[in-house]
C-alpha cells in the first residue's frame, strides 16, 4: 500500500552547512535550508541527527525537530546552528514540505568527514560559503 503513494520528485531544494562570523565576529557553523524553486514551499518539517562511528564506538546525537511554516521561491531560512565536532558523524536533515498542496520528502546526508574547506562553495543568496547538497 506504501509503493502505491505516488512520490513526486524533489528538486531545486537543498540543505547546507553554512560557515559565517557572528555577532562576535567569531566563525560558526550554521544549516539552513535553500529553495531555489521558483514557488514557495510551506509547512516545512525538518528531522536531524547524527550518527556513526568515533573512536571505535557507535554514537548518536539527539534527534531535533525544526518546523518553518514557509521558505519563499528563492529563498533561505536558518534550521539550527551546528558544532563542527559533529562533522566527524553522518549528519542526517529529513526535510518534508508542501507545494500546492503536494507533500514532498527527501532526505539529505552529510557523510562523515564531507563538510570540509576543500568542498565549500559560495551560497547562493547570501554572501558565505559552505557545503549544500541538493
Amino acid at each position: 500500500m506504501k509503493d502505491d503513494i505516488e512520490r513526486p520528485k524533489v528538486i531545486n531544494v537543498g540543505v547546507a552547512m553554512v560557515k559565517e562570523r557572528n555577532e562576535t565576529n567569531e566563525w560558526i557553523w550554521n544549516a539552513y535550508i535553500f529553495n531555489l524553486r521558483d514557488e514557495a514551499i510551506e509547512n516545512v518539517l525538518i528531522s536531524s541527527r547524527g550518527y556513526g562511528e568515533l573512536n571505535g564506538q557507535k554514537k548518536s546525537t539527539t534527534v531535533l525537530r525544526h518546523f518553518i511554516e514557509n521558505v519563499n521561491a528563492l529563498d533561505f531560512k536558518r534550521i539550527e546552528p551546528v558544532m563542527p565536532d559533529i562533522f566527524e558523524l553522518n549528519n542526517e536533515y529529513w526535510v518534508s514540505f508542501y507545494v500546492n498542496g503536494v507533500i514532498h520528502d527527501k532526505k539529505f546526508v552529510f557523510v562523515k568527514g564531507s563538510v570540509e574547506e576543500g568542498n565549500m562553495l559560495d551560497m547562493p543568496f547570501m554572501n558565505s560559503k559552505g557545503v549544500m547538497i541538493r
